[in-house]
């Protein structure tokens, strides 16, 4: 009987990516759905970027792009790094992807082998255990919940650490929960890491930019950590940039050059359109970054003010990216004539049916106690959202 192969069978489907087709076939059918699902700015991409893009189609940037992506991007990117970060890379540092999520999966691939350990604090993005998986290693989940603000300690990395631990994937600001690890807080783990020879870190910093508590840290700052860390970051988030799919890392020259060769085999270089608008991205004025931080800042305030409000959910303050994650195993075991709410999934598939408002079960996040918000849509659809889930959960009991 034909089937598909081992490796892919121990992938499970993205519940984000579901939850969001879901809604948009209720859509279809005529039903009024607001997704939250999904973790996208509702913004354009700023029009300067727009028009980089277009002067590149009409001066002929259509061919293929170098694997690492193109020397002007690459050196933008440089800058960005030194003028924003105070870190020192080379261009030879840094490869541009097919967006950040290839940045992350080229890593991964690039430095775990079959049996390694890779630490994932939890709640996490969905994709990084699978992303492990992929590369034959074991996913080592390390539970930091609501009550310590969703943050893992030294003493839990410590504690997870074995001879067969490769690499700890760290995201801040974090996707789900928007948490931010403060300086003091990426220092202390930066020396547990410091003690343990061949141990990385992938920093996800897709979200820096997107930060309420002033400016972004990076895990690589710290002496001796450039050479164990691995930054993730590029254009989606920051600039409204998702589907120019643009991302990079910013590493040692020689995982660099592994995920270069890596790359090379199985998409080569990015879209070159793509990369002269992120090249504009990274030197035109930065306002619009500013603009829609405030705005993401405004709407956390709005919707932590409104999920407050909800009685039986309990809800942090998320110092970035544009997600809230509030707990909500209180209506566990509780109904709403035949139906039963026994876990997150079934809560958000409630609140999808019943409220018709599309958000993500924290089980797919590695925290089966709270489920996931995406804010990054309109006040109006923030407020209405809200009124809904709060409607619709009034109806358990």
């Amino acid at each position: 009987m034909a089937q598909l192969s081992n490796r892919l069978n121990r992938l499970a489907p993205s519940a984000t990516l579901a939850m969001s087709q879901k809604s948009s076939e209720m859509k279809a059918q005529g039903i009024d759905v607001i997704n939250m699902s999904v973790g996208e700015p509702d913004f354009n991409t700023p029009d300067d970027i727009k028009e980089a893009a277009k002067k590149a189609i009409d001066e002929n940037w259509s061919r293929y792009s170098p694997v690492p992506g193109y020397a002007d991007l690459r050196k933008a990117i440089v800058n960005k790094l030194k003028n924003e970060n105070g870190l020192d890379y080379t261009i030879n540092e840094i490869l541009v992807s097919n967006g950040a999520k290839q940045s992350v999966c080229n890593t991964v691939m690039a430095l775990v082998n079959d049996g390694e350990e890779v630490i994932i604090p939890a709640p996490y993005w969905v994709s990084y255990p699978q992303m492990v998986k992929l590369a034959g290693g074991e996913p080592v989940i390390v539970n930091a919940g609501f009550d310590q603000d969703f943050k893992m300690t030294p003493e839990q990395l410590e504690a997870a650490i074995t001879p067969k631990t490769r690499m700890l994937i760290l995201c801040s600001p974090s996707n789900p929960t928007g948490s931010v690890y403060s300086k003091e807080e990426l220092a202390a783990l930066a020396e547990v890491i410091k003690r343990h020879e061949d141990l990385f870190v992938l920093a996800d910093e897709i979200y820096e930019h997107i930060n309420y508590i002033g400016h972004h840290e990076s895990i690589a700052q710290f002496p001796g950590m450039k050479e164990r860390a691995i930054i993730v970051n590029g254009v989606s988030k920051a600039y409204a940039m998702t589907g120019w799919r643009i991302g990079y890392i910013a590493a040692p020259e020689w995982i660099v050059k592994g995920c270069n060769k890596l790359q090379g085999q199985y998409t080569s270089g990015p879209c070159s359109v793509s990369q002269k608008a992120a090249e504009a991205a990274y030197t035109l004025d930065q306002g619009c970054v500013e603009e829609m931080r405030q705005a993401f800042e405004r709407r956390r305030d709005l919707i932590v003010k409104l999920a407050s409000e909800i009685p039986g959910l309990e809800v942090n303050k998320p110092e970035g990216a544009f997600y809230l994650f509030p707990k909500c195993s209180s209506f566990y075991g509780k109904r709403c004539g035949e139906r039963m709410i026994n876990n997150s999934n079934d809560l958000a598939m409630y609140l999808l049916e019943e409220g018709h408002v599309a958000t993500v079960g924290g089980d797919a996040f590695g925290d089966p106690d709270c489920f996931r918000m995406s804010y990054a849509t309109s006040d109006e659809n923030i407020c209405e959202a809200m009124r809904r889930i709060k409607e619709a959960l009034a109806k358990l009991s």
